[in-house]
């Protein structure tokens, strides 16, 4: 049966998911069966929150051990996401969902309010984002209201736990995903 993560289905397999990475290779999900994994459905490939959120994760990505994987989703040509991405040394995968095909089977939301919300209760972080880290959110190729989700991952492929982002900058916290990890 094709899994909605919508439903909440914690406990189910999560389909295979082929696109590719900005290290120029396929990426399959399947190929992290073994590791635990934090998938992520990102906004555009230039926006700030996100790449606040991924620069802060590197930070302290080697706290999250050997057998834990993470990917990013964004809705963005390979092209367009590999010059954005070059900024981060990544130690994860980055993946471009150019016909946005994943965001829509998995029902990632979008909502123009959450864009506002995130300006007022998160504007430290916009502004770390914007001006301390000069994630400058132009050209916006993508939809720019696009609510992030983070999805948990067990060693055998099997939905852990969901989150819906209400806003922009809403994702599971790093302890979480720490206590995930080990």
């Amino acid at each position: 049966s094709e899994m909605c993560i919508r439903d909440r289905n914690i406990g189910d397999k999560l389909d295979d998911i082929k696109l590719p990475s900005v290290d120029g290779s396929s990426f399959s999900l399947h190929s992290l069966r073994g590791k635990k994994v934090l998938l992520t459905f990102y906004r555009f490939a230039r926006c700030p929150m996100c790449n606040l959120r991924i620069n802060e994760i590197i930070k302290r990505y080697d706290e999250l051990g050997n057998d834990f994987a993470m990917v990013g989703i964004f809705d963005s040509k390979i092209s367009n996401l590999q010059k954005s991405m070059s900024r981060h040394d990544l130690s994860f995968t980055i993946l471009a969902d150019e016909n946005y095909e994943y965001f829509e089977k998995y029902e990632v939301k979008t909502s123009w309010w959450g864009v506002i919300k995130a300006s007022f209760t998160r504007f430290n972080r916009f502004n770390k984002a914007l001006f301390i880290k000069g994630y400058v959110p132009f050209p916006i190729k993508g939809h720019f209201n696009t609510l992030p989700v983070d999805i948990l991952i067990d060693e055998k492929g099997v939905v852990s736990d969901v989150k819906y982002g209400e806003d922009i900058g809403d994702h599971f916290s790093f302890e979480k995903i720490k206590s995930f990890s080990s």
